[in-house]
């Protein structure tokens, strides 16, 4: 059953695109009750603990640092997740109607992760390098209130449009762009409920985590048709699971469809992470 007009949330499409065009990174500050982010919260912790048994279900991105990806059904909430009105508004105005949901997973940097180098999660496509258009997205959603000693997240905006000139991997800039990273950087301190929309071609990092305290965050990765992200990873639902979905969600989904979940194998390793810097 669709929401009607009356009740159905509205967003500012020209501030969303200004937001991802402009910045390279959006927020919604309390988009999800506490209470449902600290069941997200359990269920991350007992994926991460999982994962750490599991050979290669936990790849390194850094000391002390993991990302694991998961099965959307392994976590209470995807569906919230996934159509919440904010997410759907956003995916809509940036990737068009036909967007598809690539990936979830979370990162974890625990107490003692080091700066991350200033990097991409990919390299950028033809579309942005060439047609100046974003193509995919990702959500970010943390299950902690994010503190300035937890290691928190920073964006040096504008940068989704920097041509990969010595890009190391097209992801890894040259050091000698750095400080121009440093001067726009932006640390974000998001609470619990609160979620942000990001160009994953925007330059970040994740800073170093003197706390004792881990920092776990969500991530939920969207395409445009044009985009290939799909073929990094293995988006898996059972059918049981698949015939439960509401059908406006069903046509966002690249999945496979199985009996059983498999362990997933992760294909988007990211080697420069693998150090973290001074």
């Amino acid at each position: 059953m669709e929401i009607n007009s009356i009740t159905r949330p509205t967003y500012d499409i020209a501030q969303i695109m200004s937001g991802l065009y402009g910045d390279g990174i959006i927020a919604l500050k309390g988009a999800f009750s506490r209470e449902w982010v600290q069941q997200l919260g359990e269920d991350i912790a007992r994926l991460y603990a999982e994962a750490l048994q599991r050979p290669g279900g936990a790849l390194g991105r850094g000391p002390k640092r993991h990302y694991v990806e998961i099965h959307p059904e392994s976590i209470r909430g995807f569906v919230e997740l996934a159509t919440h009105p904010w997410v759907t508004a956003v995916c809509e105005a940036v990737l068009g109607p036909e967007y598809k949901i690539v990936e979830i997973g979370f990162d974890v940097p625990n107490p003692g992760a080091m700066n991350q180098p200033w990097h991409r999660d990919f390299p950028a496509p033809d579309d942005t390098i060439t047609g100046r258009r974003l193509n995919s997205l990702a959500f970010n959603l943390t299950t902690v209130d994010v503190s300035e000693d937890m290691g928190p997240f920073e964006i040096a905006p504008g940068t989704q449009w920097d041509l990969p000139i010595a890009f190391e991997h097209g992801m890894f800039p040259p050091k000698a762009n750095s400080p121009r990273y440093e001067q726009r950087a932006q640390r974000k301190l998001p609470q619990m409920g609160d979620i942000s929309a990001r160009s994953a071609l925007t330059i970040h990092r994740g800073t170093a985590n003197q706390s004792n305290k881990s920092r776990p965050a969500l991530v939920l990765g969207v395409d445009a048709p044009t985009a290939n992200n799909a073929e990094r990873h293995d988006l898996q639902l059972t059918r049981a699971f698949y015939e439960t979905l509401p059908d406006s969600l069903k046509r966002h989904l690249t999945c496979r469809l199985v009996d059983t979940l498999e362990p997933i194998v992760q294909g988007h390793t990211i080697e420069g992470l693998m150090m973290g810097e001074a």
